[in-house]
């Protein structure tokens, strides 16, 4: 059901510490297909009171699967591919993974402000 639901939905609707799971191939295009659904790739976001605080994936380290990944994210576009990724991919990574914990919106959550113009310097946007 939560694949079917826009993301911001999601969010917004959860008060309480919530991991999405499982999300469409297409959105995290560097991420590993799930074993047990080849639609969905292996990743997990912490959010809290809405917002994602920590994503995180399993990242793919088969160079064919992921060279057909990032041709079919360009499509038809003149986009360059990251070959020097690819040919590290070739010659070997390892079980790879991790989280990012925004501090930014960790910010945000502990402070109880609803955008991120509140808690970090960003002089260009910040309302005159």
């Amino acid at each position: 059901m939560l694949l079917k639901l826009h993301p911001n939905q999601c969010y917004t609707s959860r008060n309480l510490a919530t991991f999405v799971t499982h999300l469409p191939k297409e959105l995290v295009p560097l991420a590993k297909l799930s074993p047990d659904d080849p639609t969905t790739v292996e990743v997990f976001e912490c959010c809290i009171n809405g917002q994602e605080i920590a994503p995180g994936y399993t990242e793919q380290n088969d160079p064919i699967a992921q060279r057909t990944t990032l041709e079919h994210q360009a499509g038809g576009e003149q986009q360059k591919l990251d070959e020097d990724f690819l040919v590290a991919l070739e010659h070997g990574m390892p079980p790879a993974g991790g989280i990012g914990i925004g501090i930014d919106r960790l910010c945000m959550m502990l402070l109880g402000q609803e955008s991120i113009r509140d808690v970090i310097l960003f002089p260009q946007l910040k309302p005159k």
